[in-house]
Parts: C-alpha cells; sequence; structure tokens
C-alpha cells in the first residue's frame, strides 16, 4: 500500500481491519514490527524551502538525497548529520526524510549541534484512528505544540504516520580539518576526547576507534577559524600525545562502515563517557567504536543479549543488526513504560500501528 495523498493515507488507515508495518524507503528494518507494509514513498515532495529563513518543509517520502541537493544548492546543510544505514544493515533502497525524523537518526555531529530532534519546527501526520494531525509551524518563531513535534521525533511509526516535516536548516561551512592521535588505550581516548569537548574551540565530531588505535577530533568553520582553533586544540591534547591532520571521511565514522560486512549482531549503547571503557571491558565484544567523545558505542558481537552481559548500567542498548533472543530497544523502567503505553494507547487506540516495534 502506497497512497499518494495524506487524505489516501488517513482512508487507508481508518479502514485498516488488521496491523500495519510503515515503511519509508526500507533502509532502516531496526525493530520487529508486523502487519501489512504500508509505504510512505508516494508522499514525496518539497512543499516549501525558504533558505533566508532556513527553513525547509518536505512530504515524508522525500528521498533524504533530494533534500540534500537542494540545501546543497543553497550553501546550507541538515546540521544533524543523519547517518545512512544501508552499509551496515546490506539493505537497498532509498532513505527518505521521514524515515530520519521517525527514528531520529542523528550522526557524529550530534555532540555539537543536537540531535534530528532538536531541529523540528513541525509534523503532519496521520494517527491510529485515522485523524489527520498538524503540530508545530513552518519557521522557527513558530513552536506551537513543540513538545508534539519533538514527540514524534523517534516515535518510530508507533504514534503516527508521518506525512510532512518541517526542519530548521544551517548554512554550510567552508572548511574542515580532522587533528588525529595514535595509539591511545580506551579509557586515554575518552579523556582527550572529553578535554578536546570542553575546549572552547567549537569540536564537532569526536571518536575512536580501538581497532586501529586512532582518535579523531573534527573542525569546522572559516578556513582561518578552523586553522587557528586546530593550533590552540593542538595544545590542549599535547599531554596524550602529538596531534596530526589527516584526511578522514566522517561518513566512514557516521555509518559504521568497519562493521558493514562482518558477521555478528550490532548494538548501539548510549552512555554516560565516563562509563563507556568500563562497559566495553564487560562486553566480550569482537569490536567497538567510540562516537560522541565516548557517549556512543558500537559494538559487533557475537551469541546473544549483549545487554544481558552488561547487567544494570547508566544507559541503553539498542539492537541494530541481528537476530537475538532479546528487546530491541532497552526496557524501560516501570513508571516510564507506563506512560509510554498510555501515549500508544491514546494516538492509535487500536494498536495497529508498528506494533511489536518496541519490544
Amino acid at each position: 500500500m502506497t497512497p499518494e495523498t495524506e487524505d489516501a493515507l488517513a482512508q487507508l488507515i481508518k479502514e485498516a481491519d488488521g496491523p500495519l508495518r510503515i515503511v519509508g524507503g526500507g533502509t532502516r528494518p531496526i525493530g520487529r514490527s508486523t502487519g501489512a507494509v504500508l509505504r510512505t514513498t508516494g508522499l514525496s515532495g518539497i512543499t516549501l524551502y525558504e533558505p533566508g529563513a532556513l527553513t525547509i518543509v518536505a512530504q515524508a517520502g522525500t528521498p533524504l538525497a533530494e533534500i540534500e541537493t537542494a540545501l546543497a544548492a543553497e550553501n546550507q546543510r541538515l546540521a544533524f548529520e543523519p547517518m545512512d544505514h544501508r552499509a551496515l544493515l546490506g539493505t537497498q533502497g532509498v532513505p527518505t526524510i521521514g524515515g530520519v525524523v521517525a527514528a531520529n537518526v542523528s550522526g557524529p555531529r550530534r555532540i555539537s549541534v543536537g540531535a534530528a530532534r532538536d531541529f523540528m519546527l513541525g509534523v503532519r501526520f496521520v494517527d491510529g484512528a485515522g485523524h489527520i494531525v498538524k503540530n508545530g509551524g513552518r519557521v522557527m518563531k513558530n513552536v506551537t505544540g513543540y513538545d508534539l513535534v519533538r514527540l514524534m521525533t523517534g516515535a518510530y511509526g508507533t504514534l503516527g504516520v508521518l506525512t510532512e516535516v518541517a526542519l530548521k536548516v544551517l548554512p554550510d561551512v567552508a572548511a574542515q580539518m580532522t587533528l588525529t592521535l595514535d595509539g591511545l588505550d580506551d579509557a586515554t581516548a575518552i579523556a582527550a576526547m572529553s578535554a578536546a569537548l570542553s575546549s572552547p574551540y567549537e569540536v564537532t565530531g569526536v571518536a575512536h576507534d580501538p581497532a586501529t588505535g586512532k582518535t579523531r577530533f573534527r573542525l569546522e568553520g572559516f578556513e582561518s577559524s578552523v586553522t587557528y582553533r586546530a593550533e590552540a586544540l593542538g595544545r590542549v591534547l599535547a599531554r596524550f600525545g602529538t596531534a596530526a591532520e589527516v584526511d578522514t571521511d566522517w561518513a566512514t565514522i557516521r555509518d559504521v562502515t568497519a562493521f558493514a560486512d562482518k558477521p555478528g549482531e550490532v548494538w548501539r549503547i548510549s552512555v554516560k563517557p565516563s562509563d563507556a571503557a568500563a562497559l566495553v571491558a564487560k562486553m566480550d565484544a569482537r569490536a567497538v567504536q567510540y562516537d560522541w567523545g565516548g557517549g556512543l558505542i558500537w559494538a559487533l558481537s557475537d551469541g546473544g543479549d549483549l545487554r544481558a552481559r552488561l547487567g544494570e548500567f547508566n544507559g541503553h542498548a539498542t539492537l541494530i543488526r541481528g537476530d537475538v533472543d532479546a528487546p530491541t530497544f532497552q526496557p524501560q523502567a516501570a513508571p516510564l513504560a507506563a506512560i509510554s503505553a498510555g501515549l500508544r494507547a491514546k494516538f492509535d487506540p487500536r494498536g495497529i500501528l508498528n506494533p511489536g516495534m518496541m519490544t
């Protein structure tokens, strides 16, 4: 089912007599939702773009590449740097802006500018009863209903099917430079990344790969500013080693391509950076990568429930790839689970939108 208008989508949901599995471009099959496939790709196109207002509005099925091309023509970008899951998950298809919003997909720049959720201005969606809902606005000054806009971002289609999203965009950068330290162990690398992030030099990416021993620090902006800040950051990092400028493709870090062709389960663990090295030591994982200054751990693992091996910890682990007898998402504490269930019951009283997704 691929409705081509919002009204057609609303009618389809209203008349549905069973569960629906909501799919955009089909590039991020995370979770265990079941039901008849409902595709949003029929709802496509940029409906408003005002470069001067740093605002873009697009239908949910619009290819992400189409949006990025339009922004690039005006020297602008989606600053939250959405990840492309295709290599990691072995999927085909075309990522859509609705899929990015539904999963709150954010890349390495999240530590400096925020997540996809922080750039949302407005949404239109159809709830589980077939009602069309509009929330938020199309410009940054209009934040009516802002909490509901944020709620829909990262809900994985369990509260409603997105039909249109409005986002804040930012100017692109003139220059980029990556400094690299070699040979640091995990704990020292995290200390170095924390030092960089607490400095005044506006680092926009910090990542560590234990397999190569490389710890990377990205700076962006005007060329003269980047050069100055790189020299200053090098002095901050001097106690950890000599930082060298190294060409780096941050898309490979963003998309975790090092795990793409390797067998095993892939877990995404969000933690306090200060806890990261100790957690990795408990994982018995085949490989790990650190992003967000140690606040995000990607783990390649074999043989079952990594979450169980970790035990209780201050954070959450999501199964991104693999067939494991464990919930995809971190189980919620009872009070939070009750709130989540209440929200789903309100927005989807029949329980037909992506059932099983959050288990």
